[in-house]
This record gives structure tokens, sequence and C-alpha cells, in this order.
């Protein structure tokens, strides 16, 4: 241990399922590194599990807000000043203060890896004051890093165009592993094998996502079920028109699990959902975790034409689009598709092609590459 350097990764959330993060601590460890993963502890956050890096969950009064941000950014400076440290490794922009300033002052490597066009998220475009805010902290700080990663090449593009400076693009693909046949979560969830299958998972079930317009769209879908895995802030509104409309034999709700788990809920279903609107230019330019988790979990995938969304699914042709995020276009898809058995093993097929191409397994040299870089400077 004594030879080995060591890294703190910061992000805001509680690690629990955030599997690129977990995935940067592996690679951070066979690059020789000691791994500490800082997060939060919420309230209602599922216990942590057994991991070969250190994790530590810092309990904060507040779970949201200007004092969260506050009191995470505090909190988070206070430990990197505690601790020794070689490299650190920031995620997101409300992680990214604290890391500069320990970065400067204690003179160590910095790696930033944005996860989306954080100041263009529906949460901020729709607050300009708040958005003001953290564009003002970005563009103060963006500018004077070597060292930074983001999700796809359309959000590299932009960042590097703003803010003139390289910008590598790691995308959050999964491990490749070999489909297994397993039919018992079905049997666990009451799930018939004649059922038609749908789901949406994920971390992040919020606005926009089309998970409201998918649950109405379940009322004249016959003999299909959608299953809504994860949690969000759409959820309890999801929840209401189940209870209005009746639905509740139609769509099912299963709580955030951690991320073996919930791929095994994944494998079971015949197509996954991927809905998201065009509301803000990062929905717009989005590549959700999700769209490769379907890919690896071998289903088929209905999605919004998003332009790299699209790119992927019509490159290895693993799904159909819908025009219109509206609750029939999506039952009327559901159903066409449902009745071509042909399409359906053809995309199948082509999803076990895919995740043989698009996997973790060949993107982490990539990531591999700036940790090395990082360490020439």
């Amino acid at each position: 241990m004594k030879n080995k350097k060591k890294a703190i990764v910061c992000v805001s959330n509680d690690l629990v399922t955030d599997n690129r993060v977990a995935r940067t601590c592996l690679v951070l460890e066979g690059q020789n590194y000691e791994v500490i993963l800082v997060g939060r502890q919420k309230k209602n956050s599922p216990p942590m599990n057994e991991k070969s890096f250190r994790w530590k969950r810092l309990k904060l009064p507040f779970e949201k807000g200007p004092l969260f941000y506050i009191t995470l950014n505090l909190r988070l400076l206070l430990f990197l000043f505690s601790n020794k440290f070689d490299l650190i490794y920031a995620n997101d922009l409300d992680t990214l203060i604290p890391c500069f300033v320990a970065a400067k002052i204690k003179n160590s490597k910095l790696i930033y890896d944005t996860h989306e066009l954080f100041t263009e998220v529906p949460e901020l475009t729709s607050r300009p004051r708040v958005q003001k805010i953290w564009l003002k902290i970005e563009s103060a700080i963006f500018p004077k890093l070597k060292h930074v990663i983001t999700v796809n090449d359309s959000i590299a593009q932009i960042y590097s165009q703003k803010y003139r400076i390289p910008i590598t693009a790691v995308r959050n693909v999964p491990e490749y592993h070999k489909l297994e046949t397993d039919l018992k979560t079905r049997e666990q969830f009451k799930l018939s094998n004649d059922d038609f299958i749908l789901i949406i998972q994920g971390s992040g079930l919020n606005i926009d996502r089309g998970v409201e317009e998918a649950v109405l769209a379940m009322k004249d879908c016959e003999g299909c079920i959608l299953l809504i895995v994860g949690d969000g802030d759409v959820i309890p509104k999801a929840k209401e028109i189940v209870t209005r409309n009746k639905l509740d034999q139609k769509v099912k709700f299963i709580s955030r699990r951690p991320y073996e788990e919930l791929m095994k809920i994944t494998r079971i279903a015949d197509m996954g959902l991927l809905l998201d609107k065009n509301s803000s230019l990062n929905q717009e330019l989005a590549l959700p975790n999700k769209l490769f988790d379907y890919i690896h979990a071998g289903i088929p995938i209905l999605s919004s034409a998003l332009p790299e969304i699209k790119k992927i699914i019509k490159k290895y042709d693993v799904g159909i689009f819908i025009s219109k995020t509206e609750p029939k276009i999506i039952q009327e898809t559901i159903l066409s598709y449902k009745a071509n058995h042909k399409l359906r093993n053809q995309h199948k097929e082509n999803c076990k092609l895919a995740a043989e191409k698009e996997n973790w397994d060949i993107e982490q040299q990539k990531l591999i590459d700036v940790i090395v870089a990082s360490e020439q400077d």
C-alpha cells in the first residue's frame, strides 16, 4: 500500500447506483491508486454493497436547495483538506469548487468529469437566476482545467468550443457479460411469460423523460405491463396517474436497486423505453445510461429520436422510434412492434452484437489515457 498513489473521487449523490463513478474507481485502482469515494448520506439511502475501494458518505443537514449545495461543498472541502492525495477526481459542477480549490492549495492533479451539460438541465433552465450562478462558477473554473471528461461527443464539442480546451468523451457503457436466461425474476414480480413486459429504469426518473406518457399509454396496451424501476421527481406524479386511471395491474413500481440487481430486472423485459423529451439542450444531447443498459440486457428499445440516442440505435439497428412523446402514439407503436416477431427477434440478436462493441472493456482505455496524461503534467 505504501507504493500506491492516492485518489479521492467526489460526487454529490449517495454512491449506491452511480455505476459510472464505481467503474471510474476501479480503473483508478488498476492504475495503482488507493481510492476513496466520497458522496453523501440521504435519509432513504440503501446500504452500500461491498467494494474493493474505500468509500465515505457525508451526513448533511439538508438534502436539496441552496443550503444543501453550500454544506456539501464545505464538507467536501474539509474532507479534502483533512486527507492526503495525489489526484482529485471531481464529478459534475456541484463538486468542482472544493476539488479545484483543494487541488490548487495542495498542488495535486485534478480530473473533472462532467456527466451532462450541467447548466442546461431543465431544473436550471426553468430558473434563470440560479442558472446564472452556476454559469458563473463554470466559466470561472472550466478554462483553467487541463483534464476534462464528459459523456458523449456532442457535449464534448460544446464545452471545447466554449472554453477552448480539449475534452475527452468517455461514454457510460456497461461491462460486457454474456446474457443468462433466467425467468425467476418474472415469477418474483408475479409476471407471466405471456405478458409483453416494458421497462423504464434508472436513478433519475425526472420530468421530461416521458414517464407520465408511458403510463397513460398502458390504458389500451392489451397484453402489456410496464415496469418503472428506480426513483426520481416524477414518480409521485406517475403513481397518481396510475391510481386515477386504475392501472395498478398494468403498471408496477419497483424501488431503486443496486446496478447488478437492476440489470437482472431489466433482462426480463421485452422492450426498454427511452422517451426523453427535447426540452433543453442537455436533454437534446443526452446519451442516457439506460440506452446501453437495455442493449446489454438484450432487449430492443423504443426511443424518442434525439441525436446521440438515434445515432447508436440506428448504427446497430436495436430498436425503433416514436415521432412524438404522446400516449396514443406510444401505445400504437408498442402494439405494432409487439406483433412483429421477426423484427423483435432481429433486434434482440443485434443487441448482442452491439454489446460486444459498446462496452466498458473497450471504452475504459480513454479514461486510462486521461489519467496517465494527468500524471505527466
